[in-house]
């Protein structure tokens, strides 16, 4: 049975009556031996500081060593000091904030965050973004105008620094947070392991569209593992699962990245996993990573401002531009000659990164995509370009999906060119073990690497031609052998 303790600093600061819930004092957490043999409690610490070295500061950390769930964690402590990490977060909320504070006249604003709440329902849905981000019960979010509102900072705010007229309010919003059945502990429905789906249900473009994401879950069932879809506003709950399946389009500077993050220090086993999404989610790095390893790519260089006139000279025309985080053949631009090289590269420079790469310009009919799962390949297809267009979708067309792609054929691995699979294993080896999809460009039998995607498309009627419901059950029954893995080490330490 999991008990909840709320930990303050002093208990005299606590005046609220919130059923089913222990609150004890800090010192009593940290010294008394009935909390140190404790198992699976969840520890709410409202404590006044969580300054390093600070009893606050203690009480998140020997939770986590107690084999307790802190809220916040420690890393989270960690997260509201870094001024750059709140930045960054702040930056991947923009819109929502610029949306929830346009009608503001002031120039500053401060936003009291209760269990996910503010007192003003207009702002609900920003308070349980920074919530879930953050994972603290009472949190201060300070947030300033120049030329747009941006998050400046996140602090805690102890119960004693709570207004007098918000403290009814307060009580209501924690007696919901810990009545509301997403917030109970309870034994699973399904016997086994639990596995997260990350999904994004308005992504235009996913990885695996809701037809699909169905055959995972019927897999995952099968496997013997329940499953949930989860979206950006459950990172608070990943701490419930084994796992996490990634299918929404990742980026570093993303929600993704951070379920990724948070996800693998949770201990879970993690598709996605953070270095793979770093690795591959930057074309700047894979360049280099490709020509250090010697593996076969297109001429390929790293263009900044002062190589322009290189990259010219050394690939010719016509040739590629790409921008970093480029996916699925968005952010890519084929420069006819010099002038178009000059323009598009100068606009990347600009908006994009001061990093881009220039490539050069093999013209095939299709391109290869070998999908790997833990080193081995998993499935093969070739995607042919777009009609009339020089890549496998053509968004000249204006439109925000993938409808103006090209066809698609799917191959049995066995029958595939052995020296495309060597390619593609090679290749998929200098990232990690996780799931990959190669992307090769076949020139008179030689192969050469166009890039690595850390969240391959997989798709009913396409990736899954030749395999058809075995491609899922092989991707479920891989999650449920290393979820046994990780556990099996962690018993062993």
């Amino acid at each position: 049975m999991s008990v909840n303790l709320i930990v303050v600093s002093n208990t005299k600061d606590w005046s609220f009556e919130i059923p089913g819930v222990e609150v004890i004092s800090a010192r009593s957490y940290l010294t008394q031996a009935k909390f140190l043999s404790s198992r699976n409690a969840r520890i709410f610490n409202l404590t006044r500081s969580y300054k390093y070295q600070t009893s606050g500061y203690y009480v998140s950390l020997l939770a986590a060593a107690r084999g307790h769930r802190a809220f916040p964690d420690v890393a989270a402590i960690e997260e509201m000091k870094s001024r750059p990490v709140v930045q960054i977060l702040g930056d991947d909320l923009d819109t929502l904030i610029q949306k929830s504070l346009h009608d503001l006249r002031s120039d500053k604003f401060t936003l009291s965050i209760y269990w996910g709440k503010n007192l003003s329902k207009k702002y609900d849905k920003l308070s349980l973004q920074l919530f879930n981000l953050f994972r603290s019960p009472l949190i201060r979010a300070q947030f300033v105008k120049g030329q747009k509102w941006t998050l400046q900072s996140i602090s805690p705010i102890a119960t004693s620094d709570i207004p007098a007229d918000h403290k009814p309010y307060v009580e209501e919003y924690a007696r919901t947070y810990f009545s509301a059945r997403r917030f109970t502990v309870s034994k699973r429905q399904t016997p086994g392991y639990a596995l997260a789906i990350l999904v994004n249900p308005e992504e235009k473009t996913p990885p695996s569209c809701q037809k699909t994401i169905a055959k995972f879950q019927k897999a995952a069932e099968k496997a013997g593992l329940s499953v949930e879809l989860i979206t950006k506003d459950d990172y608070s709950r990943l701490a419930e699962f084994d796992a996490l399946f990634i299918r929404e389009t990742t980026a570093v500077n993303h929600h993704t990245f951070r379920f990724a993050q948070r996800a693998a220090a949770e201990g879970l086993v993690v598709i996605d996993d953070p270095d793979s999404i770093i690795r591959c989610t930057n074309k700047v790095y894979l360049a280099e990573l490709m020509q250090i390893n010697r593996v076969s790519t297109p001429k390929t260089l790293i263009v900044h401002k002062d190589n322009l006139q290189e990259a010219k000279d050394k690939l010719g025309f016509p040739c590629i531009l790409k921008q970093p985080d480029s996916s699925f053949s968005q952010g890519v631009s084929k420069a006819k000659d010099g002038e178009e090289y000059e323009k598009t590269a100068a606009k990347l420079l600009k908006e994009t990164s001061e990093l881009i790469i220039a490539q050069e310009f093999m013209p095939t009919d299709f391109d290869w995509r070998v999908g790997i799962l833990g080193g081995e390949p998993l499935y093969v297809c070739k995607y042919y370009m777009a009609q009339q267009h020089w890549q496998i979708v053509n968004w000249d067309k204006g439109s925000s999906t993938r409808q103006h792609a090209g066809k698609s054929d799917t191959l049995a691995v066995e029958d595939a060119p052995a020296g495309l699979i060597d390619t593609a294993i090679q290749a998929a080896s200098l990232i990690g073990k996780g799931l990959y999809g190669v992307d090769i460009k076949e020139i008179n039998g030689q192969y050469y690497i166009i890039e690595i995607n850390d969240n391959p498309s997989i798709d009913t009627g396409v990736e899954d031609a030749i395999l058809k419901d075995s491609l899922y059950q092989h991707i479920m029954n891989h999650f449920l052998s290393k979820i046994r893995e990780t556990k099996e080490s962690q018993i062993k330490k």
